[in-house]
């Protein structure tokens, strides 16, 4: 009963946050068509933007995505700590302030534009250097990349029309992240969750992955939960 509440939480996450990237099928080229009627798995990275492991599970999930895209329900979720007295985003973030920023430009261009999108800006952002995360001139600079409108598709209200970061819709967006973080236990950043399940972390070493670390080792994970949602026999991790 309790897991079952869980993946709710997370599910409806994924819906309200990721409102603009839900259909996964058509956002990332994948394996084949499936209908309307198949039950994503939710995968789940926590992460810290500016933190060095959150860079290397993102690149490889980078290979893992298109091997899996529409099977998979992806979102991030943000590790770092409420705090009623910041005044900017009633948060403080392990790596300083403007890492809060990338979270919360992450979260808004995810919100707004299709999976393949924001996680092209995510990558995009990656590139530049981990210390160039969340400053207003990468920002900008990879929603050119990604071909992201940032006035008008709602991705600049939400994240501010500055490049900040400090829109008050993607602050509200960022501590309901660390809300769910906190819900799932995710105190390190990468954790990697499939169907609600921590399977794997990687804090400056891989951690606690009993059924592998390999991109081949999460997409046979990720096809094993898929087929256990979708009613199929169970293929062994």
């Amino acid at each position: 009963m309790l897991l079952r509440g869980v993946l709710l939480v997370v599910s409806l996450y994924v819906t309200v946050t990721y409102a603009g990237s839900t259909d996964t099928q058509e956002a990332l080229s994948g394996p084949g068509p499936l209908t309307d009627a198949h039950h994503r798995v939710p995968v789940m990275l926590g992460v810290m933007s500016r933190c060095p492991d959150a860079l290397l599970c993102e690149t490889l999930f980078d290979k893992v995505i298109p091997k899996v895209a529409p099977k998979i329900d992806l979102s991030l979720a943000y590790v770092a700590r409420i705090n009623s007295s910041d005044s900017e985003f009633g948060v403080t973030c392990p790596h300083g302030r403007d890492e809060c920023a990338g979270n919360v430009q992450q979260l808004c261009v995810a919100k707004y534009t299709p999976m393949r999108t924001w996680w092209e800006f995510v990558m995009c952002q990656n590139y530049q250097g981990r210390d160039q995360i969340g400053t207003p001139d990468v920002a900008f600079r990879c929603a050119r990349t990604a071909k992201i409108d940032w006035t008008d598709s709602g991705v600049g209200r939400c994240a501010g029309m500055d490049g900040s970061g400090t829109g008050a819709e993607g602050v509200l967006l960022l501590q309901k992240s660390i809300w769910i973080t906190d819900l799932l236990g995710i105190t390190k950043s990468c954790t990697i969750v499939i169907n609600a399940e921590k399977v794997c972390v990687h804090d400056e070493t891989w951690q606690a992955c009993e059924n592998g670390h390999e991109i081949r080792d999460f997409v046979r994970q990720i096809e094993a939960e898929y087929q256990k949602l979708n009613g199929m026999v169970r293929v062994p991790y």
